[in-house]
């Protein structure tokens, strides 16, 4: 057996066909939202690669991730460089961002991303302080869960990482966990959308596969 959890940052536009097909195939997934980033209408974030990146209003993000199989975490509210930050404002980006998701979802938000990826000890023991469960890093492992330290959670593979599949199989032969993350916005044209959705399928039907979002395994 090989548990299987993915997480996806930023909530983004794109992120409303991700959660369609997460429904369709029974998966489960974790999404690490940025709360002060979202305001009452879609707005034009930037973009990737040419591909225009869209934040979704504070209306679609409260609808859009409810439901049975789906985690809320925190991201920051603002997504800085948290290394970087005062202590004033590095206790307020983790507080706030959680007060504001508990409050939009009414249930316990426990898990956070690093922006950017980046941290430091001083990032950590706040998130501690403040009772969070885990903080998912951008490093790729092979030996995901338990994380020796559980504020570097470190995943398995990026989504779109071509040793992505090599790292499942890994995953399944030591009956581990195997975590993917990503952005969808990476998921640039139709091509790719099909090639993420064969690989959600092929989880999926696989029947060692037990899915959880990434506050389950905590």
């Amino acid at each position: 057996m090989v548990t299987v959890t993915q997480s996806w940052d930023d909530g983004i536009l794109d992120d409303v066909r991700l959660v369609e097909l997460i429904r369709k195939h029974g998966a489960k997934a974790t999404f690490n939202l940025n709360p002060g980033r979202h305001r009452l209408e879609r707005y034009q974030g930037g973009k990737h690669k040419g591909h225009e990146v869209w934040n979704l209003s504070v209306h679609d993000v409260k609808a859009l991730y409810r439901g049975p199989g789906l985690e809320v975490a925190s991201h920051s509210v603002t997504h800085p460089h948290l290394e970087r930050s005062s202590p004033g404002a590095l206790e307020w980006e983790l507080a706030e961002s959680r007060k504001i998701l508990e409050d939009w979802f009414q249930t316990p938000v426990r898990g956070f991303a690093y922006p950017f990826g980046s941290y430091n000890d001083t990032v950590k023991a706040e998130l501690r302080r403040q009772g969070y469960a885990y903080a998912r890093t951008v490093a790729n492992v092979d030996t995901v869960f338990p994380p020796a330290d559980p504020m570097e959670f470190h995943p398995s593979v990026h989504a779109l990482n071509p040793d992505f599949w090599p790292a499942f199989e890994r995953a399944k032969a030591a009956n581990g966990v195997f975590y993917f993350w990503g952005h969808s916005y990476e998921i640039l044209d139709e091509p790719m959308w099909q090639a993420f959705e064969a690989n959600l399928a092929r989880l999926c039907a696989d029947p060692e596969v037990r899915w959880a979002t990434n506050v389950e395994l905590f």
